[in-house]
C-alpha cells in the first residue's frame, strides 16, 4: 500500500472553560488511527507570538500532526468532521492539511514569522493557496488558520517544536535513575543531548525529573540534559522546564 506522509496543523479548537487544543490533537491521532486513515508518527506543540493585537486562548501555541496515510482526501475528511465535532462554539478553529512535499520554504518562514510578528489571515490563505495546500477555517472567524498553518511550517523546519506526544513508550511514564539506554528503548527520541551539543553514550545514567519532554534540533528528537549538581546526585538529570521551553520555543 502507498502512503502518503502529511502534517496536519490544527489551532484554536478551544476556550478558557475546556479542554485545550492539545487534548485534541492527541484525540484526533488516536481516532484518525482507530479509523484507518493513516498512523500518526509525533505530535508537536509550537509557540507563537504572544501580542495584544493577537486574540488567543491561554498562550498562543498551535499543534501539527506528522503521519503517513494511503488516502489524503479521506483523512481530510475525517479530520474535518472531528474538528467541527470538538471545537467549542466560541472558538476560531483553524485546520490545515499538508503533504510533506508541499511545504516549501515559504511556509517554513510563514511559520518564523508567526513567532516574531503579528501576521495576517490573509497572508496564512495565500502562502497555502500558492502552495496547493488544503487551510480551512472551521468555527467562529476562522483566525486558527494562521496558527494551523505555522504548525505546519514551524513543524518541518525540523528545529522547532516539543512532542507532546509519540509512539512507543511515553516519556511522562518515566521516572528515577535510569540508563541513556533504558530510556531510549522502546521510544521514538534518537538520543540525549547536553546543552554543550553533547550527545550521552548509552551507559550513562540520568535523573529523570517529573516533567521530561523531547524537543526537535536538526530534524532529531532530543530528550535534553544537565549536570545534576546535587551532592549526592549522578552525573546528568534531565534539564529544567524553564530551559526546555527555551529551546523548543
Amino acid at each position: 500500500m502507498i502512503t502518503v506522509q502529511v502534517y496536519i496543523g490544527i489551532d484554536d479548537t478551544d476556550c478558557r472553560e475546556s479542554r485545550g487544543t492539545g487534548f485534541r490533537s492527541r484525540q484526533m491521532s488516536s481516532e484518525l488511527a482507530l479509523a484507518g486513515f493513516g498512523k500518526v508518527l509525533g505530535i508537536t506543540r509550537h509557540q507563537l507570538l504572544i501580542h495584544p493585537d493577537i486574540s488567543y486562548t491561554t498562550n498562543n501555541s498551535a499543534n501539527c500532526i506528522h503521519a503517513e496515510t494511503p488516502d489524503v482526501e479521506g483523512l481530510k475528511e475525517f479530520c474535518r468532521n472531528f474538528l467541527f465535532r470538538e471545537s467549542q462554539p466560541d472558538a476560531d478553529t483553524g485546520f490545515c492539511l499538508a503533504p510533506a512535499g508541499s511545504v516549501t520554504r515559504a511556509v517554513e518562514d510563514f511559520g518564523r514569522r508567526a513567532k516574531n510578528e503579528v501576521v495576517s489571515q490573509i497572508e496564512a490563505e495565500k502562502v497555502a493557496l500558492a502552495h496547493a495546500i488544503h487551510l480551512e477555517g472551521l468555527a467562529g472567524n476562522h483566525k486558527g488558520v494562521i496558527g494551523a498553518l505555522a504548525a505546519v511550517g514551524l513543524r518541518h523546519t525540523g528545529n522547532d517544536g516539543r512532542f507532546i506526544w509519540q509512539p512507543g513508550k511515553q516519556l511522562k511514564d518515566l521516572q528515577g535513575f535510569m540508563t541513556v539506554g533504558e530510556v531510549l528503548k522502546g521510544t521514538r527520541v534518537d538520543g540525549i543531548l547536553t546543552r554543550d551539543g553533547l550527545i550521552l553514550g548509552a551507559h550513562e545514567l540520568i535523573d529523570l525529573t517529573d516533567w521530561v519532554r523531547a524537543v526537535l534540533i536538526n530534524g532529531k528528537t532530543y530528550i535534553l540534559a544537565e549536570k545534576n549538581l546535587k551532592k549526592s546526585g549522578h552525573g546528568w538529570k534531565t534539564a529544567d522546564k524553564e530551559y526546555v521551553r527555551a529551546v523548543s520555543s
